[in-house]
């Protein structure tokens, strides 16, 4: 009876160690699996953060060329409105000279023309007188 007994314990320690050994190996299987989906949900993560990382970074680009785009257009505007400036400047500038220089031309015409119309008036007043003695 004993020798049974400690048969059917044998056989119950023997199973017993078997289901623990399946078990083991269940569990070891599920914590590979689960290791595996976290891998993956780890390399998704990283992905989906490194893709979010690169999107910032090309919109920050992308705002830093606009930033830019818009210095140089307002630098560009504010060059042509200095040339236009001095552009306007040397026009009035011109303009005063030439407006001098017709006026001094003018008056020298007019000095020559008050001049030969004295002549002339010189010349008839004698003319005059002469006829007048002649007569």
């Amino acid at each position: 009876h004993e020798r049974e007994h400690n048969r059917e314990i044998s056989e119950l320690a023997a199973k017993h160690a078997e289901e623990m050994e399946k078990l083991r190996a269940e569990l070891k299987e599920e914590q590979r699996h689960l290791l595996d989906e976290l891998q993956q949900q780890m390399a998704a993560t990283h992905r989906a953060e490194r893709e979010q990382a690169q999107l910032q970074s090309q919109t920050l680009h992308s705002l830093e060329l606009e930033a830019l785009r818009l210095t140089l257009n307002n630098m560009h505007t504010s060059q042509l409105e200095l040339t236009q400036s001095n552009l306007r400047k040397e026009k009035e500038t011109a303009l005063m000279e030439l407006r001098e220089m017709l006026n001094d031309k003018r008056a020298q015409e007019v000095a020559i023309l008050q001049s030969r119309h004295q002549l002339e008036w010189e010349k008839i007043k004698e003319q005059c007188l002469k006829e007048k003695e002649d007569l």
